[in-house]
């Protein structure tokens, strides 16, 4: 809205979201998808996520790249699934997210486009969270856990 109209939302106290989130810049460039897929990643049960910190100079804040393969259907099949990647993304990374990261999700066939949207947003939860979290030191071989100190 622009004018008279704009100024009404904004002083009767509704303002709407805006479409898209500022703190979240779109991968475009290939290479940056591939350092994406070179680093940590989750399988979660409708999408794949990818992510991977950036190093001391690279661009700030949180960056997020979408792709879907033709295994996910057709041109209108990819397209709806990334929609809705998109808005889980915009919904769940701002809170979930860590600046100086890259992500990626990855549509999967059939799953991505028809699973349920609430489940689909609990799914991008628990697969950041996993994303995020230390992992733990593997025990050495011929020396297990508590064992001869």
């Amino acid at each position: 809205m622009t004018g008279p109209e704009a100024d009404k939302a904004v002083t009767a106290g509704v303002e709407t979201p805006a479409a898209v989130s500022a703190c979240l810049t779109v991968l475009q460039k290939r290479r940056d998808f591939m350092k994406a897929a070179r680093a940590k990643r989750t399988v979660a049960p409708a999408f794949i996520l990818q992510m991977r910190h950036r190093q001391p100079g690279e661009a700030e804040g949180m960056r997020i790249g979408y792709t879907c393969s033709k295994k996910v259907g057709n041109a209108v099949a990819r397209n709806r699934a990334k929609r809705r990647l998109r808005e889980i993304a915009r919904m769940e990374l701002p809170a979930l997210g860590h600046n100086g990261c890259d992500y990626v999700l990855i549509g999967r066939a059939k799953v991505t486009a028809e699973r349920d949207f609430a489940e689909l947003r609990a799914d991008l939860r628990r697969a950041l969270k996993k994303v995020h979290e230390k992992r733990k030191p593997r025990p050495q071989e011929g020396n297990p856990e508590g064992a001869g100190t």
